[in-house]
């Protein structure tokens, strides 16, 4: 099944980073994920919104929590550059191949088309030296 994704509110939130609901997307009243079904809706300015990482839909998801089940933001490690290997001395190299000329093309005096390698035109016949 291929995701197809729209653009909306929730492609402008970074991943894994809380943001107050209310300047995200203001709106009615809402459940902490947290908190459960059965507990009652929280106003939007007392919410945290956060998108976390979906394994097949590369636009994530996105869950409101309160403050007391808000996660902390998860802050990827800066990526250290490796080091670079050393090289060994390089070869010799080797010397090229000679070329080899090309045969000139041969052409039948009779019905000027290329002969081939046999010297025999295809077309009439002719042996052509």
């Amino acid at each position: 099944m291929k995701i197809r994704n729209s653009s909306d509110w929730r492609d402008s939130l970074p991943f894994e980073i809380p943001v107050a609901a209310a300047e995200a997307v203001p709106g009615e009243p809402t459940r902490c994920v947290g908190c459960g079904p059965d507990s009652e809706p929280w106003p939007r300015e007392a919410l945290w919104v956060v998108k976390h990482r979906h394994p097949n839909n590369p636009a994530g998801f996105v869950r409101y929590y309160c403050a007391d089940h808000k996660p902390a933001a998860k802050i990827a490690p800066p990526v250290s550059q490796p080091e670079r290997a050393r090289r060994a001395p390089a070869s010799p190299r080797k010397l090229a191949a000679p070329t080899i000329p090309e045969r000139p093309a041969v052409m039948c005096p009779d019905c000027f088309v290329q002969v081939p390698a046999t010297g025999i035109c295809g077309m009439c016949g002719t042996q052509v030296a």
